[in-house]
């Protein structure tokens, strides 16, 4: 048996951190993780390929170019899987590489196979293709195995015309069209994409709405881009049967509509990859979607055993993770933090992108806190005219109290990126001032900042001179 301070049970995001946080402070570590997935779903079927896929369709397709040579530019007329997945493995290899190195550098033992828990400290790793058993020992234990797609059940995925968001990267031939299950990040990320290549695309969402944890005029946005690119959304439909023929399928839903489509990828929600893990020999169970309940530490109940990443839920962001491993690894071996800022950005790698940071208007309504918006759309932007984006915006919510800014809300192009300044702005304690009088660099897409600054200032002088 090998014995270490810290055993992680997968090497994604979260795993990484927590591994790479407890050998800098002089622990000894493994990770534990299946021969063909070294960096987790994140690099191997999650963020990583889907976000380079993203960045294939926006070259191939020219979608970024067409506002200025034409709606019928593209950078090559017939784009195949091939061209889109070559780009895809180049950068998972790569990737891969990386967190081999990042592991043999500070010195963690990576034990390649299923582990399963014998008992709360000990875990049985058995690699099949070499019939090999190792068995390892922590004095603290970090779940990080993330999730994977939910299967509904009734539902038959063939790889081929029926299935999930892991099944759109083995795709052979690109779709004329498609029904897209399920109006989460996911699902319109994918969605985008399609429509994007030319794919007739038509999202199929039980409930009224979509991203609504973001802000609704941003939604709306995305929403009519989208359907400017034939994308069809039909809300407060569920899908009760799928039919498969040699033509493509047959998607019916609960009002009786029928919606035929050379594919259909389903997209309702991830679960807990736990199943298999032996979690009742250690003392822990999950709940209806595999997932593992910790507290603000991110310990289970096991006090030795942590478990960080998708596998505990939301946000089930690959950022979010990995500082929640370095912090349960921090807490593990009593180094002190001050636990995990609660101000973090969303990105959604939609065509064209979502990202946001802070309150929304939605919120701060609900909480009565009075705020005022600033905007400014990219079309005013000599960047934007240059990028042919001209429909991309950035929102800023500021306090009327203190001038203090609540929220940054992009959409366009580089949103996940142009999202930083107003985090850094926001997590100093900064105002709407500091944008004010800041000099950006010209032409940029970062100006957006202090022409919404701006927008919103001159707002609030005229009421402050009504008030007088």
């Amino acid at each position: 048996m090998r014995e270490y301070d810290l055993v992680v049970i997968g090497s994604g995001p979260g795993g990484q951190k927590a591994a790479i946080a407890a050998a800098k402070l002089g622990k000894s570590v493994a990770i534990v993780e299946r021969g063909r997935m070294v960096g987790g779903v994140c690099v191997n079927t999650g963020t990583i390929p889907s976000k380079t896929l993203r960045e294939a369709v926006v070259y191939l397709t020219g979608m970024s170019q067409r506002e200025l040579y034409g709606a019928s530019y593209r950078v090559k007329d017939k784009i195949t899987p091939a061209d889109l997945l070559a780009r895809t493995q180049h950068v998972i290899g790569k990737q891969v590489d990386v967190v081999r190195s990042q592991l043999m550098r500070n010195r963690i033992d990576l034990v390649l196979g299923h582990g399963r828990f014998i008992d709360p400290h000990t875990i049985l790793v058995e690699e099949d293709a070499q019939g090999e058993r190792v068995t390892v020992s922590g004095d603290y234990v970090v779940i990080a195995t993330g999730t994977k797609p939910v299967r509904p059940s009734g539902v038959e995925f063939d790889e081929r015309r029926v299935l999930d968001s892991d099944g759109i990267l083995d795709l052979r031939s690109l779709p004329a069209s498609m029904v897209v299950v399920g109006a989460g990040v996911i699902g319109i990320e994918y969605a985008s994409m399609f429509a994007a290549l030319g794919t007739k695309v038509t999202v199929v969402e039980k409930r009224d709405t979509m991203l609504d944890f973001c802000d609704p005029e941003i939604v709306e946005a995305l929403k009519f881009h989208l359907r400017d690119l034939a994308v069809t959304f039909r809300f407060g439909e569920e899908v009760t049967a799928v039919d498969v023929g040699a033509a493509g399928t047959v998607t019916t839903l609960g009002s009786g509509k029928q919606i035929p489509a050379e594919t259909v990828m389903y997209s309702a929600g991830r679960e807990g990859q736990t199943a298999n893990l032996g979690l009742e020999n250690a003392g822990l169970e999950t709940d209806n979607r595999g997932r593992i309940f910790v507290d603000d530490e991110f310990q289970t109940k096991v006090e030795h055993i942590y478990a960080v990443g998708d596998v505990i839920g939301f946000p089930a962001l690959a950022a979010t993770s990995m500082d929640q491993g370095r912090l349960a690894a921090y807490h593990a071996f009593g180094e002190p933090t001050d636990g995990i800022t609660a101000l973090q950005p969303i990105g959604i790698y939609s065509i064209p992108e979502i990202s946001y940071v802070g309150a929304t208007e939605v919120e701060l309504t609900k909480n009565s806190i009075p705020y005022e918006v600033g905007v400014c759309r990219y079309r005013e932007l000599a960047r934007g005219q240059i990028a042919g984006d001209s429909y991309g915006m950035l929102k800023l919510l500021v306090s009327t109290r203190d001038r203090t800014l609540l929220g940054a809300h992009i959409f366009g192009t580089s949103a996940t990126e142009m999202v930083h300044i107003g985090q850094a702005v926001m997590g100093c304690g900064g105002t709407v001032d500091y944008l004010v009088d800041a000099v950006f660099n010209y032409p940029t897409f970062s100006e957006a900042y202090k022409v919404a600054a701006l927008d919103v200032t001159n707002k609030m002088r005229a009421l402050s001179q009504f008030l007088r």
